[in-house]
């Protein structure tokens, strides 16, 4: 008896946590995220502490319903600690808030396992454990809930783990995300293009490493460009054909990634939008001119998102909006 009332304690708890962690548009059909990426923070290092002003501002600007941290986020001892230290700004304001690793996320002695098993416990986190047939971790699918109907999904957010090196012999340079990474993300799809009368869900994904696909959109001047480029892309010296998946599901809208700090452009690239976000730590690993965080706006029954940076003093640069602002210069 104290067995079966043990366990119905447990599954009553986990519904409670799903439950408390439903994203939906609100009552006005919009679903706002702020992306913080490269975050870099060092507990108590005092090189941090405009990190730390930075989050506080965007957050109190912005008052998103979502944050999604894409990588790099602590990369100093000691960890726990520096975890704690960030999430706490989501926690407090009672925001949900999504995580994918970075490359320099477990370098401090730390796996990617056992950071996945803390992020998941924080409250308010919306990630879930990857499953164990799939590399890498807090590979997950977040379904968006309709404004008027917490029980139709009207959206979908995605984060995959795009590795951090390369794992094979002789090909250097950075990770990318795995073909079983691929083969996952295809089977959501086609679950919830099914369960939405055969038509794809718009939907958005967050990584940390850009696609190579990145580079080849920014350098054909076809392609209408929004936002800086001050470096080279650092894309996987490899292609593991997430970019031709995504075109084949109809679904992902734009993706929004980190990893090269001076970067914070969006293009246009047969249809889907290709982005990055802006730079929001500071002194301890290499800077951009002013750090911020990168704002997305998705809407309710429309493949429509608007999007600009908010740097730390107030700026708002870059506005757009897909895929009206793209049309023109969209590859035929």
């Amino acid at each position: 008896m104290n067995k079966l009332f043990g366990i119905f304690i447990l599954l009553l708890a986990s519904f409670i946590h799903v439950h408390a962690q439903k994203i939906s548009f609100d009552r006005d059909g919009l679903l706002k995220i702020v992306q913080f990426t490269d975050i870099h923070y060092i507990y108590n290092d005092a090189k941090a502490d405009t990190t730390l002003l930075n989050i506080e501002r965007i957050l109190d600007a912005e008052n998103p319903d979502l944050i999604v941290f894409t990588g790099d986020i602590v990369t100093g001892k000691p960890v726990e600690e520096g975890w704690d230290a960030i999430t706490r700004f989501a926690i407090d304001r009672k925001i949900p808030f999504a995580v994918t690793l970075g490359n320099h996320d477990d370098e401090q002695g730390t796996t990617r396992t056992e950071l996945e098993n803390l992020i998941t416990s924080y409250p308010y986190n919306i990630n879930g454990v990857s499953s164990s047939y799939v590399d890498g971790v807090l590979n997950n699918v977040i379904p968006v809930y309709g404004s008027d109907n917490n029980m139709k999904i009207k959206a979908l957010l995605y984060t995959f783990d795009s590795g951090a090196y390369s794992t094979i012999q002789k090909v250097n340079g950075y990770g990318w995300i795995h073909p079983n990474i691929i083969s996952w993300y295809r089977r959501q799809s086609i679950h919830y293009t099914i369960q939405n009368n055969f038509q794809p869900l718009p939907a958005l994904a967050f990584f940390h490493i850009p696609l190579p696909e990145y580079r080849l959109a920014y350098d054909d001047a076809e392609n209408k460009r929004i936002g800086d480029k001050n470096e080279n892309e650092c894309s996987p010296a490899l292609n593991s054909g997430m970019f031709l998946a995504m075109k084949e599901m109809g679904d992902i809208m734009g993706t929004f990634v980190g990893h090269d700090h001076v970067n914070n452009y969006l293009v246009n690239y047969f249809d889907i939008a290709l982005g990055y976000g802006q730079f929001s730590g500071w002194k301890t690993t290499y800077v951009a001119p002013v750090n911020g965080a990168r704002i997305i706006v998705l809407k309710e029954n429309k493949r429509e998102f608007d999007t600009w940076i908010r740097t730390i003093d107030g700026n708002i640069q870059f506005k757009a909006t897909y895929p009206v602002d793209f049309i023109q210069s969209a590859k035929k």
